[in-house]
């Protein structure tokens, strides 16, 4: 536009110095109006009112994907971004295999090894024919950098000291840097160069600035190992006050009726054995949404041989979610509790209901009841462990495991009005296909 401004102005000028001559009449008003003229039909036979628009015959050109400047300009950080989803998994032969991969596409290196502290985990480039993943480690300089935790360059052959001798190797110098895990080598990253000469400084740094990279993402699979070992330890301990909570209060019921209807006892014992016998065989914290409910059916049953008519069980549930996971004994106690707290301390019956629906990635559970309500000045601490009469397992062992699975905000949610009932509300991440399965011990929203 500035240059369609500078040759209207100077246009204008030349025609009024040449209407002069000619005619020796000029003013302002003439001036400006040759400078609008000029600048109309200048502006109309150039690009710039429509620079930057597409031509009616062409297609808008496609806007790239905005790329990190800081991917793109150092190479270790490309691949530490790239890797991290592998390296997070531990150093094996599948995770050593892809970070080489990267390594290889990012830093065109000749040839890349991964080793642990015993065997290559994986080989790519020059010379993978003769060493295989699972084979020994042969370079003695390999064996050194593991010994001694200390990155170590070779600038030939000789130096490299490989002991196998039946192969053509091609590899003429190599940079060696340990891999460490809380200060101990675990395994070594090699680069190799196929060219006579020193290796170069940079493919040096590279080397020990990706080693020590990756060692920080092995350190953070380690990290969350313990973590996920510390939390299964945890609900293992929870796990276990279940059980003898759940034994004692129903053996009870069924000393009561050995003395007064022997029949009805021998019924519930086999109710029990049905009710262990699914729960105990499961391997895990996990386990189906309907097998959940068959517990919750199989206690209900018992505690409907004592309380007869005054306790009823409604189930509205979602049958598309009854093979989804969620942890063991988190419906059971939770109607536990709305029979013993909620409806046994009112007069007349009252009824529990069980529901389950999906919302968003989420099932969502409740246990509702029409007992008697918890006091808003007790609201507050029925979550906590030892609260309330008996051992006080039920409530405070759900929350504490759904938290440790899924955070302080994965809990119950317990909302209660006096004499007109409680319910309690439970939300557990959907699992996708590939981890759909009663072995995981570690949530799966994590």
């Amino acid at each position: 536009m500035l240059k369609t401004l500078i040759f209207s102005s100077s246009l204008s000028l030349f025609q009024l110095l040449l209407v002069i001559r000619l005619v020796g009449f000029a003013n302002p008003q003439f001036l400006f109006g040759l400078f609008a003229i000029n600048f109309l039909f200048t502006s109309l036979f150039s690009e710039w009112p429509w620079k930057g628009k597409p031509k009616k015959d062409e297609p808008p050109a496609e806007k790239k994907p905005e790329e990190n400047p800081y991917l793109l300009a150092d190479p270790t950080v490309q691949v530490a971004h790239e890797t991290l989803k592998y390296m997070r998994r531990g150093l094996n032969e599948v995770t050593a295999r892809k970070t080489a991969e990267i390594i290889q596409k990012i830093c065109e290196i000749p040839a890349i090894a991964i080793t642990d502290t015993e065997r290559v985990l994986s080989y790519l480039g020059a010379g993978c024919e003769n060493h295989k993943p699972g084979d020994k480690i042969l370079t003695a300089t390999t064996k050194y950098v593991i010994a001694t935790g200390k990155h170590k360059v070779a600038n030939s052959t000789e130096e490299l000291n490989c002991t196998k001798t039946d192969c053509d190797f091609p590899l003429s110098a190599g940079v060696i840097a340990p891999f460490k895990c809380g200060g101990e080598v675990i395994g070594t990253l090699k680069l190799y160069q196929t060219k006579d000469g020193q290796m170069p400084p940079n493919i040096v740094r590279l080397a020990i600035g990706l080693a020590q990279l990756l060692s920080m993402q092995v350190e953070l699979a380690e990290l969350d190992r313990q973590s996920q070992l510390a939390t299964e330890a945890k609900l293992d301990a929870l796990h276990a006050q279940i059980n003898p909570h759940f034994l004692f209060n129903t053996l009870n019921t069924i000393v009561m009726y050995s003395r007064i209807d022997p029949d009805k006892s021998r019924q519930l014992l086999v109710h029990l054995s049905e009710f262990f016998r699914r729960t105990l065989k499961k391997s895990g914290h996990f386990i189906t949404l309907k097998d959940e409910l068959d517990c919750v059916r199989t206690y209900f049953a018992l505690e409907k041989a004592r309380f007869e008519e005054r306790i009823q069980l409604v189930e509205d549930i979602d049958e598309s979610l009854l093979e989804d996971m969620i942890p063991i004994f988190s419906l059971q106690p939770l109607v536990e509790n709305a029979i013993k707290h909620g409806i046994t301390p009112k007069d007349g019956n009252g009824c529990i209901t069980v529901k389950a629906k999906k919302q968003g990635r989420e099932l969502h559970l409740s246990v509702r009841d029409t007992g008697v309500g918890i006091p808003a000045d007790k609201l507050e601490k029925v979550l906590q462990p030892g609260y309330g009469s008996g051992t006080g397992v039920g409530l405070s062992n759900v929350h504490l495991r759904l938290q440790s699975l899924y955070g302080e905000d994965g809990g119950l949610q317990i909302i209660s009005s006096p004499n007109k009932g409680t319910v309690i509300n439970l939300r557990i991440p959907l699992a996708s296909d590939e981890i759909r399965t009663d072995n995981q011990s570690v949530a799966y929203g994590s």
